[in-house]
C-alpha cells in the first residue's frame, strides 16, 4: 500500500505541472531581464550560462524538498501508529479521522472507524524512524528533471537564432505557449475550465516573473 501511494505521489499530474511552472518561471527572469537593444552575443551568452546554473541549482534544493516531504509524511504516519497501538475507544477513533481527509471521514460512521483500527493494529511494528528507499530517489530525480529540462524550450532559440531580438520574440512566444499548456493541464486535473485556466496562467506566470525581476531575483 506504501509503494502504491508512492508511485502515486512520484506521477501526480499536478506536482509535475507545479515543477514544470516553477522552472519555466525562473528561466523566465532571466530571459526577461536581457535587453536585446543594448546587449550582444555576449550579454546572451551570460543570460544562458546563468539561466542554466539557476534552474540546476533550484532543481537540485526543489528535490531535496521532496525527499523532505516524503520523510515528514512518513515520520506523521508512524507516530500515528504508534499513539493509535496506545490509544483506545474514542481517543483511537479520532486518531484515525485526524488522519483521514474531512470527506471521507464525513463518510464513516463509528463501526467503520473501528474496523479500521482493528485492521491497523494488525499491521507489524513500525520501524524507529522514517528511511527513504530508492523509489523516493527516483522521485527526487524526476523533479530536478523537471525543473531543469523546463528550462530548454526557452533558451533553445538563444542557441540556433544568431539575431538577439528575433530570438526574444521566440523564445517569450514559446513561454507563453508552455505558461497555456500548464495551465490547460492543471485546469483538465482540478476539474476546472481548460481554456480559461490556461489564460490566466499566462497572466500569473507574467505577473510572477515581473516580481521577481523587479525584486532583483
Amino acid at each position: 500500500m506504501a509503494d502504491r501511494a508512492k508511485r502515486r505521489r512520484i506521477l501526480d499530474p499536478t506536482e509535475r505541472i507545479s515543477e514544470v511552472l516553477f522552472g519555466l518561471i525562473m528561466v523566465l527572469t532571466f530571459t526577461g531581464s536581457l535587453s536585446v537593444a543594448t546587449g550582444g552575443n555576449e550579454e546572451v551568452r551570460t543570460m544562458l550560462i546563468s539561466a542554466l546554473g539557476c534552474n540546476v541549482a533550484w532543481g537540485v534544493v526543489d528535490a531535496g524538498f521532496y525527499l523532505m516531504a516524503i520523510l515528514g509524511l512518513r515520520g506523521q504516519g508512524i507516530l500515528v501508529l504508534k499513539r493509535l497501538r496506545e490509544a483506545a475507544g474514542a481517543e483511537s477513533h479520532r486518531l484515525i479521522a485526524d488522519a483521514l481527509p474531512p470527506v471521507v471521514v464525513s463518510t464513516l460512521r463509528p463501526e467503520d472507524l473501528e474496523m479500521l483500527r482493528r485492521r491497523l493494529l494488525e499491521l507489524p511494528e513500525p520501524p524507529a524512524r522514517p528511511r527513504l528507499s530508492g523509489q523516493d530517489f527516483l522521485g527526487a530525480l524526476g523533479v530536478f528533471l523537471l525543473v531543469f529540462l523546463s528550462t530548454f524550450p526557452v533558451v533553445i532559440p538563444f542557441l540556433v537564432v544568431g539575431e538577439p531580438r528575433l530570438a526574444l520574440r521566440i523564445s517569450n512566444a514559446v513561454a507563453l505557449v508552455m505558461l497555456f499548456l500548464c495551465g490547460y493541464l492543471l485546469g483538465r486535473t482540478a476539474g476546472l475550465r481548460s481554456w480559461l485556466t490556461g489564460l490566466v496562467m499566462i497572466g500569473l506566470g507574467l505577473l510572477f516573473v515581473g516580481l521577481c525581476i523587479a525584486l532583483g531575483g
